[in-house]
């Protein structure tokens, strides 16, 4: 009999990776986004409970089943509401020569994670940092909540 596998249109099995709703983040984040899901879906354990999914800001935002999901944020603050909001509520874990940042609660209490950079380069150097470093404690921390 195959296992259930994670829907990710319905939210209560979706992992948003959140991108903002802007041309700019759309053209260059949005690349950075698909590329981070496709890495979690194929790191994501036997039975994991979450499909990951990329989408905007305004969907997020807007949706209440969503935001109770594990979360990870992409791009600047000026470009992305997700990310301003994020941006004084979660630690930083990793500031690189004023180029990009990774925001997380260590903890993990509440999976979610906030990376940006300076430009597209850098902030796909902040999502590849996340994904080297706590994309695997961050789904081990997700099958939690």
């Amino acid at each position: 009999m195959p296992s259930h596998r994670p829907d990710p249109t319905n939210p209560p099995e979706a992992l948003p990776i959140v991108v903002g709703a802007h041309v700019c983040a759309e053209v260059e984040d949005r690349p950075i986004a698909v590329a981070l899901r496709d890495a979690l879906a194929d790191r994501a354990p036997a039975g994991f409970p979450f499909a990951p999914i990329v989408l905007t800001d305004v969907w997020y935002l807007n949706t209440d089943a969503l935001r109770a999901q594990p979360t990870i944020s992409i791009g600047r603050p000026e470009v992305n509401a997700l990310s301003a909001y994020l941006a004084d509520k979660l630690p930083s874990v990793l500031a690189a020569d004023d180029r990009f940042v990774v925001l997380l609660d260590p903890e993990l209490a509440d999976p979610a994670a906030c990376c940006w950079g300076v430009d597209a380069g850098a902030t796909a150097e902040a999502v590849r940092a996340f994904a080297e470093r706590w994309a695997e404690v961050f789904l081990t921390a997700a099958t939690r909540t």
